[in-house]
């Protein structure tokens, strides 16, 4: 009794005192939980100030460790473009983008495609091996707040790619191909941390098509599964994916049928992303490959400041996969243009 009573008679002592010293003492759930700790573990011959000195000083420490751990586990150029998208999430006059939006006036190749189009008499002798190409790409956040850990995000995605015969004169200048990628993914960041390296986990399923009918029609499904890691400017992404199946044609132009059962001998089964920005220039790289096949793609991309938001963007490619009417025709292309947006 007598030792419940001396405990009760130091609590009351130290609230009253809190008053008097509150600028001095921490006012958190954390210190009154510590304090009241003391008082039922703690020696007998403890005065109030020995505990409030030792509750101050063990959540000196967790601060410490919180701060050291901060420190540890600095933004990267992945973390801070998230920081700031989740800023302007909320207001519907923002379009968040999701990929790069750009648009190139100039897109050249060593030899377009043809063969795809022999079907239509006379348009593939028309077609020019220069035409201008963009991409225009958004994602929504699906959930208001954070679902199974912290920051995580449901996105709806969608990209629209075109390859535009602007410079064809011969035809009434076509949009020659037609690319539309919606997607449905989440994103998780994690705790675990590769040489000093933020890391991240996305899990997704799109589909991808071209619109068209019959010969010319191009798709496919595909989930899969994206790992993140950033350090300070260097970003990488590695997407390894599953293609979901589709019925066999039973006939050549079989409109429920598989439209390109090979698809994946050229586009292979992942992509791995890289990118490093340096101030106001980012370059960035992609690349495809399928081993068994030794077939792929491989793209530079180079981010460079004009005025204001414009930034120049030139690329660089060669491989299969261009664009999806070309997935299994190998070119070599170059661009130049205007982006809204990097990767970073």
């Amino acid at each position: 009794m007598k030792n419940n009573y001396l405990a009760y008679s130091l609590l009351i002592a130290l609230n009253l005192l809190s008053f008097i010293v509150v600028a001095q003492e921490p006012s958190s759930e954390a210190f009154d939980a510590c304090v009241l700790k003391q008082f039922s573990e703690a020696q007998e011959n403890l005065t109030i100030a020995e505990v409030k000195a030792l509750c101050n000083q063990q959540l000196a420490e967790v601060k410490l460790e919180i701060n050291q751990a901060d420190k540890n586990q600095e933004l990267g150029v992945i973390s801070q473009r998230l920081k700031k998208e989740r800023k302007t999430r909320d207001n519907p006059f923002v379009l968040t983008p999701h990929k790069m939006n750009y648009i190139l006036p100039v897109y050249t190749t060593n030899a377009i495609n043809k063969m795809e189009y022999q079907l239509f008499e006379g348009y593939e002798e028309n077609l020019e091996d220069m035409e201008a190409m963009f991409q225009i790409s958004y994602k929504v956040p699906l959930n208001p707040r954070s679902m199974f850990v912290d920051n995580d995000a449901l996105y709806l995605g969608f990209t629209l790619k075109a390859w535009w015969q602007v410079y064809a004169e011969g035809i009434s200048k076509p949009f020659r191909e037609t690319n539309y990628n919606p997607e449905l993914f989440y994103f998780m960041p994690m705790k675990w941390q590769i040489l000093n390296g933020n890391t991240a986990m996305l899990f997704g399923i799109e589909h991808e098509s071209n619109g068209r009918t019959q010969a010319l029609s191009r798709s496919w499904n595909r989930v899969y599964v994206n790992f993140l890691y950033e350090h300070t400017n260097f970003a990488l992404s590695l997407k390894p994916w599953v293609r979901l199946s589709e019925n066999e044609k039973e006939f050549d132009l079989d409109p429920g049928g598989d439209d390109n059962p090979d698809i994946e001998d050229y586009m292979g089964h992942f992509e791995l992303n890289m990118a490093y920005k340096w101030r106001h220039f980012e370059l960035n790289f992609k690349g495809r490959r399928n081993f068994s096949t030794n077939k792929g793609y491989s793209e530079l991309g180079f981010v460079f400041p004009l005025w204001g938001k414009l930034q120049g963007y030139a690329v660089a490619s060669d491989g299969y996969g261009d664009s999806l009417i070309d997935y299994n025709y190998r070119q070599t292309r170059f661009g130049l243009g205007i982006s809204l947006n990097g990767l970073l």
